[in-house]
């Protein structure tokens, strides 16, 4: 929340807060199906067999998202001959990895102010390793002919209060010192740009990041993996783990067949994880998104938006927000949900509440667009840590790694965690390994029963800094640890 450090006391109203849930808003409920919309379109390839018989491997991958699928590839890469093994309880993209907003960044340290604030003196070298991420990301994307609608546009950061627009100026200072194309916009830019009423003031980012189709991306993935040789088993759960009984890897049992691995990579993410001592380090946090049905030319010309960049509000509590390539606008955010004892039931992705309001501030913000339905609904998974960067690490004599943690920010860096992942796994002193994002662990978030109710005091001081402005004094300790809670 470092970036939040300097807002200013004036009091004033976000009017994301507390919009009325109307019958209009109601309505434009009244038809929307509860499924990813990233999902269901053609080209969805056909879900591999699961596992039915015991199995060797050199490495096996556990989990089938961004991370798992970026450490098959690179494994193989690496050493062709290396048999790989990766696993999935479902299918791939269904988790985090398919459900998300489709938003792209080169950050490591989620955001340049809250890296400035944790690791300054490495900042060089992790904006560095950040970019080259995301270069070799697109240039993968383009080698293997991967259309997943991949367009490095920026974003914009919108302000919604005054103290949110105070803090554009301080914002525009710091991505101009590391060397991005940013612009400040005044009230008037931004709301030429995209229109809205809601809008103060805005700060255009045109690097470092941008959008892509999340689905497709792992689709792509996926088939380069198969390409390489991995062996791929969806509708698998691995449900325990152990060290083999030689001792010279580990066994991973299934419902139905164990996989004798010399090395496992544990890319489980926001689900509860095989290793225990994650379940402190992690907090699963349940992020909820809308999509619209398509916008009439009238209705488009009537929002502007003719950059197609993603957007985001300045806060604690925000929106991200997009166009999709059949001319919808993706909206999620802000409602961040934990539920107590880290409890990731499917079930709990149903919940009216967040979604009626987030209709309710989507019409806030673009109230010309009234009338129109939302299609798709859905929610999913963050795993935040209490540094809102991931984990790293290894286990079990060193024959597991681990990368878990993105806290949204996944899509990218998923790909230096799995670099990450295996440069541990080999022992390798890289410059990876020695940064201190990989050799020092987040702090671990207290056990239940104190969990939930600190995260919820938290949550409410976080929103009352939204209202007013104000960093109140837990909020400011918890800064001081580089300590805190995102949604």
């Amino acid at each position: 929340m470092t970036n939040h450090m300097n807002a200013t006391a004036n009091p004033s109203t976000n009017p994301m807060a507390n919009p009325p849930v109307t019958p209009a808003v109601l309505a434009s409920l009244k038809d929307v199906q509860h499924g990813v919309s990233w999902l269901d379109q053609p080209g969805a390839p056909e879900a591999e067999a699961p596992l039915i018989a015991n199995t060797d491997a050199d490495l096996l991958i556990i989990g089938g998202g961004f991370t798992g699928l970026w450490t098959a590839i690179h494994a193989k890469e690496q050493d062709p001959s290396r048999d790989v093994v990766l696993i999935d309880a479902k299918t791939i993209a269904h988790g985090g990895s398919g459900r998300n907003g489709g938003f792209i960044s080169a950050s490591l340290t989620h955001g340049l102010a809250h890296g400035e604030h944790i690791w300054p003196k490495e900042m060089p070298t992790l904006v560095h390793q950040g970019r080259a991420n995301l270069q070799a990301i697109a240039d993968f994307v383009e080698a293997e002919g991967i259309d997943c609608d991949l367009r490095l546009v920026g974003k914009t950061a919108i302000a919604l209060t005054p103290h949110a627009k105070a803090l554009l100026p301080g914002m525009f200072e710091i991505h101009q010192q590391w060397g991005e194309d940013v612009e400040l916009l005044d009230q008037d830019k931004v709301q030429a740009d995209v229109h809205s009423p809601t809008y103060l003031g805005g700060l255009r980012v045109r690097s470092g990041g941008g959008l892509m189709d999340p689905a497709k991306l792992s689709w792509g993935l996926k088939t380069a993996a198969l390409k390489r040789g991995v062996r791929i088993y969806e509708n698998t759960d691995a449900i325990a783990l152990k060290k083999s009984t030689n001792g010279s890897g580990i066994t991973v049992h299934t419902p139905v067949a164990s996989i004798n691995a010399r090395k496992v990579a544990l890319a489980t993410n926001g689900f509860t994880p095989l290793l225990k001592r994650l379940r402190y380090r992690m907090l699963p946090i349940f992020d909820h998104v809308l999509v619209t049905e398509p916008l009439t030319a009238s209705q488009l010309d009537s929002i502007g938006w003719s950059e197609n960049q993603g957007l985001t509000d300045i806060g604690n509590q925000f929106h991200y927000y997009r166009r999709t390539p059949d001319n919808r606008i993706l909206w999620g955010g802000y409602d961040a949900i934990y539920h107590r004892g880290n409890n990731t039931d499917p079930r709990l992705e149903h919940r009216d509440q967040s979604h009626q309001l987030l209709a309710a501030q989507f019409f806030t913000t673009f109230p010309q667009l009234e009338g129109l339905r939302f299609s798709n609904k859905w929610a999913g998974i963050i795993d935040s840590t209490s540094r809102f960067t991931p984990a790293f690490g290894t286990a079990m004599g060193g024959n597991l790694a681990y990368a878990v943690g993105y806290t949204g920010l996944g899509t990218a860096s998923s790909r230096f965690g799995a670099l990450t992942m295996l440069d541990l796994l080999e022992r390798q002193k890289t410059e990876r390994t020695s940064l201190t994002i990989v050799t020092r662990k987040p702090f671990p978030f207290p056990p239940e029963p104190l969990r939930y109710p600190i995260v919820q005091f938290t949550r409410s001081q976080l929103a009352r800094e939204d209202r007013t402005g104000k960093r109140g004094l837990w909020l400011r300790t918890l800064d001081f640890f580089g300590l805190g809670f995102n949604s």
